[in-house]
């Protein structure tokens, strides 16, 4: 089988691997085609963004360092940087790897004088401003879940790997006065899994393109030990989160065993009555995946392995409906989003949404586990909620939670939606935005979201997706990759909120990858209607677009679509299906 070997300075030479996947309801469960195991692949910097003052008598030869390494030290003498510090001064390097990465730093040395270990100070940055602080410093700088600040001794000719987190740039000081470093290489760690982007989408618009890769991206990079958040912060199974995450990788890389992994964590660790990370919506997330997984993958065997605990929950949630048909779920932190996280009123709607959409996805499963009575138990807490629809109160996560769940019809959902356009949207909830406004029919209305709120941060020299963005921060903002010119915002530093002030802030963040999946439904058209993707309809909605092409993982096989607008506005769809995959059109 031919794999993707990912060449992470130009993201868009993914290939689309050619064989065909086994079905994942066969004995193997296409582990021969999803690695579990990640591999790791040293990268050179591929520029010097800064160095110290008085760098000229303190560091020579800097450049050597983009040079390709080896991994090797050696008796050569040959090509090496040399750091050399004073007890006036202190020399410093800051190092640019040319993408988000996870993973840490190897650094080579040679036969600097004294014959021992020089102590340096190395400090890992998502953005070029973040990797230049200190963790004191007022914009939130920390060493939470990830080190990224600290100090270490490197051997006199020898190889040090250190670091375990997110980051795209470096920064390495001598820490002693009248030392020296001879340093040969100091190259990224990076660490992945090596597997091949069966998904793709190619459009008219280059923007929706990149857009599209960097979600794909985001979230390649999360799927680590176990579906993370952020490879920075958390670096936790945040089950809220892994919906958009599952979404994309369903769109992108097909089955892969780090969700079930994942889903499985969560469950292990969460005894009922508890819910999971303390949050009332999260259990909800994790039953709506075990639905959109198995549509994906039609699994019945590992969809059966949940049903103790699927079946518990279910009937848990409902209860939560009080004398007045209003969501009652009052056990557990009540969470949307964190930038809803003040609007009491719009959190109630959302969860009064979220509690239809997930009891209806859980009588469909109960259906599927042969469990009628738990079915109608779902059906019957559904009719009496819908007999209560409260306010948004402003809120578009709440706004977009009412009309997918079809408590409020689709084009008041959207109207509230597109008031401001983009303003107030957020990253996790910016998915939902979209397919409100898809369910709406609002196509044009979704990719020029996804133009107006997702493309902003790749034109501050984003890689990844953020953990949150507002448009409002766009004003004299600085780019990520450059450090703050004087009278320029910093964008990583001066903005957010909550849990991500500052540098806090995860600059790749798997729930924000929601235009990825979106775009693959919605303008490619692909929608899943049968588990397994045993029938899938093809629907295109390709707005402003001329064309759309791409390629989507079934269990069966490679599924490839194009399609071309004509004159006149027809569009004229090519398809080619696997064997075991009916297409509607």
């Amino acid at each position: 089988m031919k794999k993707l070997y990912i060449t992470l300075l130009i993201i868009s030479s993914c290939l689309i691997c050619k064989a065909q996947l086994p079905p994942v309801f066969d004995a193997g469960r296409a582990a021969e085609a999803q690695s579990t195991e990640t591999v790791r692949k040293y990268l050179s910097p591929v520029r010097i963004l800064w160095k110290s003052a008085d760098a000229g008598s303190h560091i020579t030869n800097a450049e050597t360092l983009l040079k390709k390494g080896k991994g090797q030290a050696d008796l050569s003498g040959t090509d090496l940087c040399v750091l050399t510090s004073t007890v006036q001064g202190k020399p410093g390097i800051l190092l640019d790897y040319g993408k988000e990465l996870q993973g840490g730093l190897q650094l080579i040395t040679d036969q600097s004088r004294g014959g021992k270990p020089i102590r340096v100070r190395i400090r890992f940055g998502e953005s070029a401003s973040e990797a230049m602080s200190s963790i004191d410093t007022v914009k939130g700088a920390t060493n939470d879940h990830a080190m990224r600040d600290f100090i270490v001794s490197v051997p006199w000719l020898g190889k040090l790997e250190i670091g375990n987190t997110g980051f795209r740039f470096v920064r390495i000081d001598l820490i002693d006065d009248n030392a020296e470093l001879k340093l040969k290489e100091a190259r990224a760690i990076f660490i992945y899994r090596d597997i091949p982007y069966l998904g793709s989408f190619k459009c008219s618009d280059t923007l929706l393109n990149k857009i599209w890769l960097t979600g794909a991206y985001t979230v390649h990079l999360n799927m680590q030990d176990y579906l993370w958040d952020g490879i920075k912060r958390d670096r936790l199974v945040w089950v809220g989160d892994m919906h958009p995450e599952t979404s994309t990788i369903a769109a992108v890389f097909g089955y892969n065993d780090v969700v079930p992994k994942s889903l499985d964590l969560a469950r292990d660790i969460t005894p009922l009555p508890g819910y999971m990370n303390g949050m009332i919506s999260y259990s909800m997330w994790w039953i709506l995946i075990q639905h959109d997984w198995y549509m994906h993958n039609g699994n019945l065997k590992y969809l059966q392995q949940q049903k103790s605990y699927l079946i518990p929950l279910l009937k848990q949630y409902a209860q939560k409906v009080d004398a007045n048909n209003s969501e009652a779920l009052n056990d557990a932190g009540r969470f949307l989003d964190w930038p809803s996280s003040e609007n009491a009123k719009g959190i109630h709607a959302g969860l009064q949404a979220m509690l239809v959409m997930t009891l209806n996805a859980g009588s469909e499963l109960c259906t599927i586990l042969k469990d009628p009575a738990t079915a109608r138990i779902c059906d019957a807490a559904v009719a009496r909620l819908k007999k209560n629809v409260p306010d948004a109160n402003g809120s578009k996560q709440a706004a977009a939670l009412l009309g997918l769940s079809g408590l409020l019809p689709a084009d008041k959902a959207n109207a509230e939606l597109s008031a401001g356009g983009v303003h107030n949207y957020s990253t996790f909830f910016g998915y939902y935005m979209l397919q409100a406004k898809a369910k709406a029919g609002d196509y044009q209305g979704g990719i020029s979201a996804i133009r107006d709120f997702w493309g902003p941060m790749l034109g501050l020299g984003a890689t990844t997706f953020w953990e949150d963005f507002n448009i409002d921060w766009l004003p004299n903002a600085s780019r990520i990759d450059e450090l703050v010119p004087e009278g320029k915002k910093d964008i990583h530093g001066d903005y957010g909120a909550y849990c991500y002030k500052g540098f806090r802030h995860s600059l790749s963040h798997g729930w924000a990858s929601g235009p990825t999946p979106w775009l693959t439904e919605h303008v490619l058209g692909v929608k899943v209607i049968e588990a397994g993707c045993r029938v899938i309809k093809i629907e295109p909605h390709l707005g402003d677009l001329t064309f759309a092409e791409g390629t989507y993982p079934t269990p069966y096989g490679i599924l490839k679509i194009k399609h071309v607008k004509l004159a006149g506005g027809k569009i004229k769809t090519t398809v080619s299906a696997p064997k075991g995959v009916k297409i509607i059109q």
